[in-house]
């Protein structure tokens, strides 16, 4: 058979999901037989694991086999005098894009199912749990959290706090790309989209820059004087929002990480790394202004950003709602803080 012709000829469109199908031209194969066919492979070596699997005869499960080969225009699976039955290249390429898939959706059926049981617990009982909302810290979110209860916050990098929606650990996510929408910015943010089944709030702008000690002793007026003598820098931890957005700026100014000396001492929300510079240990760190003006520190703008939070589009949930709102309202009188465009 002339695989590489039959592949190249056909049309080609996959359905995921419960009655999901690969099909290639006029042929459909089931996903979940394609899926049983390669694990089953996998762990046995041997096209009987397969027969054995489905329940069928070895003829039987073999002649399965050949009709998969046919209709994907591929090898499937090899076999090897002495070491039984393996996966072809293509095979395990194929397998492994399966089990990718999978997993991204049954990360999607526990977000969603958490925002159902929201919902019906509502319903039935007029009470809703707690729910959970892994964030990047803003000390505007904190503060606003704090005067109310009903969600539980867990303070985190931008990028763990979307993965953590993504795979149905969290109810919600509050996150920030720097001067970037989500779409522009790169995985995980990239994943928030109508097809994910999740609704993107901006919440609020806000301003970001170096945080300086008081007086700007230093005279430091942006990210190339970070790199002279005697200027010690503190950062924010890896996969923070921030962190990433003060990468970008180094990048784009063509400095090396290594010329920045503080570089790799890192502290993990906006108001650790206003403390460390208003007790002397540092000159410099980028934050937020609302920070730098808690502790009076000097202040050199950078920048504007979106601060978003996201949430399954099934999420009915009034303490939510208010949050946003409250959030939103707080942010139009606070210095450092605009109101952001609506989606």
């Amino acid at each position: 058979m002339n695989f590489k012709e039959t592949a190249e000829e056909a049309d080609i469109a996959v359905t995921l999901g419960l009655g999901g199908t690969v099909r290639i031209g006029g042929d459909a194969l089931a996903v979940s037989d394609l899926t049983v066919m390669f694990e089953a492979i996998g762990r046995t070596g041997s096209v009987q694991g397969f027969a054995d699997a489905l329940g069928l005869s070895y003829r039987a499960a073999w002649a399965r086999l050949q009709a998969y080969e046919a209709a994907l225009g591929r090898p499937l699976v090899r076999k090897t005098r002495g070491h039984g039955t393996a996966l072809t290249e293509f095979g395990a390429a194929l397998a492994e894009a399966f089990s990718a898939a999978a997993f991204g959706l049954e990360a999607g059926f526990v977000r969603e199912t958490r925002a159902v049981e929201q919902r019906l617990r509502r319903l039935l009982t007029g009470r809703a749990g707690a729910l959970t909302l892994a964030a990047s810290h803003d000390p505007l979110v904190v503060e606003v959290l704090s005067e109310g209860g009903g969600i539980d916050l867990s303070v985190m990098g931008s990028s763990a706090a979307v993965e953590r929606l993504l795979d149905g650990s969290a109810d919600a996510a509050g996150f920030h790309c720097g001067a970037r929408a989500p779409a522009e910015a790169g995985p995980p943010f990239s994943a928030i989209g109508a097809g994910a089944g999740l609704a993107l709030h901006p919440l609020f702008e806000r301003e970001q820059g170096l945080l300086l000690a008081p007086g700007n002793p230093r005279g430091i007026r942006g990210i190339a004087d970070l790199t002279r003598d005697g200027v010690r820098y503190v950062n924010r931890q890896r996969g923070s929002g921030t962190r990433d957005w003060f990468d970008r700026m180094l990048a784009q100014a063509g400095l090396e990480p290594g010329a920045i000396r503080g570089y790799a001492v890192e502290e993990f929300t906006h108001q650790a790394v206003a403390a460390v510079i208003a007790c002397g240990a540092a000159d410099a760190g980028l934050g937020v202004r609302a920070a730098a003006e808690r502790l009076g520190l000097d202040f050199v703008t950078l920048g504007w950003e979106t601060y978003y939070l996201a949430a399954s589009r099934a999420l009915d949930a009034p303490v939510l709602d208010g949050l946003i709102a409250a959030i939103r309202e707080r942010a139009g009188r606070s210095s450092g803080y605009r109101a952001a465009a609506q989606a």
